[in-house]
């Protein structure tokens, strides 16, 4: 599949490439045509940001007053932190207007949908995703975009054969990177919801009741001291109430897309994924080390990571994780700060909430009281007279978790 951008005389082709023969599968061609139209439109707001164009032309689809309206919420927020790392000065109504012809009657379909999609990035939240849906006995597909080792390690290790996997191959045209190079503005995109489109599009190819997403509680949480800045915002619920509604008031009965960590929040999420040590040696989640599969051990990921998992973990075993002791590079001072300090910036990274992160080194200190390295002791330093917040039966109830799944996620947050 090949979409066509162009802005300023420059043409840009990316592609999805899909791993059956679309001939063989049974499944509705025009339902699947709104759904890829729909990515298309996800897509496009990695090439539209280069330059930031007051207008967008749809020729090649149609879209209703409601849906133009529905697809500029998601650029302004999604692109929240590109408009503040490149001090834009956005206004919602005035940043972006969308043409495009109005769409006309649509037709209702009756799919026949069964078992769950479920997306995997080789990080913890998504191995936890496919543990509880064992326990709840669900019919689990895994889901990726551009396999990678630590993703294929999490499946294997999940114990679920490679060849149920299901891998879509994403290109970026090369052509934006070019620009980027010349001067382009570049910066982060609401990805999640191209997640969300693919994959409820590989549900429409395979007849897929559910879209299982692990995305939790924590993700809400904004990034910039006063401002309404969230780097996950296509992670957050707001952005998974507007897309299950999207769906229904423009696709037939599709497959349904849901968190099923939504209830949970960052650190349960961590202390159930320990009980899993099979995952230590294959899962990643550091951007920076990605294509390579290795934790860079530099980042505000790593650190993240690395802090909530030591609140469970001792040292030997955080070590043949990551490599190294990451408590103990000082180096880290300033990026533990935005991390665990009221008042200052969240780094830009997929990353919990400031009290899960406290809650955690307070934890990792106790059990280092007796030799705390210096990250920790630049946290008790900080928080002398810290009072733990309890988080272990905390349930968001602002969910919007299938009832044949919460008694198995329920049973997680405690």
């Amino acid at each position: 599949m090949t979409y066509h951008f162009g802005i300023d005389g420059y043409d840009f082709y990316p592609t999805w490439t899909f791993p059956f023969d679309l001939e063989k599968l049974d499944f509705d061609r025009e339902q699947a045509d709104l759904i890829m139209f729909s990515l298309g439109m996800a897509e496009l707001v990695s090439y539209w940001k280069c330059c930031c164009s007051p207008l967008v032309e749809i020729r090649c689809g149609a879209l209703s007053e409601q849906q133009k309206n529905w697809w500029k919420k998601l650029y302004f927020n999604g692109l929240g932190e590109f408009f503040y790392r490149n001090k834009i000065d956005a206004d919602f109504d005035d940043f972006m207007t969308i043409e495009a012809p109005a769409p006309t009657s649509k037709k209702r379909f009756t799919p026949r949908l069964l078992g769950a999609l479920v997306p995997v990035g080789g990080g913890k939240d998504s191995a936890v995703s496919l543990e509880i849906l064992k326990q709840a006995g669900e019919d689990v597909t895994p889901f990726m975009i551009n396999g990678r080792k630590a993703i294929y390690g999490c499946v294997e290790a999940a114990e679920i054969p490679l060849d149920k996997a299901v891998c879509f191959k994403r290109t970026i045209d090369k052509t934006l990177l070019e620009l980027n190079k010349k001067g382009y503005l570049n910066g982060h995109t609401p990805f999640s919801a191209v997640v969300a489109f693919s994959t409820v599009l590989c549900g429409c190819f395979l007849g897929k009741r559910y879209a299982v997403l692990s995305n939790e509680s924590s993700a809400n949480e904004t990034y910039v001291d006063g401002k309404n800045v969230n780097h996950q915002y296509s992670k957050s619920t707001e952005f998974e109430r507007d897309f299950r509604e999207y769906c229904s008031e423009n696709f037939s009965e599709c497959t349904e897309y849901f968190s099923l960590l939504r209830p949970l929040s960052e650190w349960q999420i961590a202390r159930e994924f320990v009980k899993y040590p099979q995952y230590f040696p294959v899962f990643q989640s550091c951007n920076l080390g990605g294509k390579t599969d290795i934790w860079c051990c530099e980042c505000a990921k790593c650190l993240y990571v690395y802090v909530l998992l030591a609140a469970f973990l001792n040292d030997e075993t955080l070590v043949k994780i990551f490599g190294t002791d990451m408590l103990k590079k000082s180096e880290l001072s300033e990026m533990l700060d935005g991390l665990m300090l009221d008042g200052e910036d969240k780094p830009f990274e997929c990353v919990g909430t400031k009290s899960e992160v406290r809650l955690a080194l307070s934890m990792a200190l106790d059990r280092r009281k007796d030799n705390p390295p210096p990250l920790l002791k630049r946290f008790a330093e900080r928080f002398p007279d810290y009072k733990p917040v309890d988080l272990k039966n905390f349930f968001d109830r602002d969910n919007f978790v299938p009832e044949k799944f919460l008694p198995y996620v329920r049973k997680t947050a405690l």
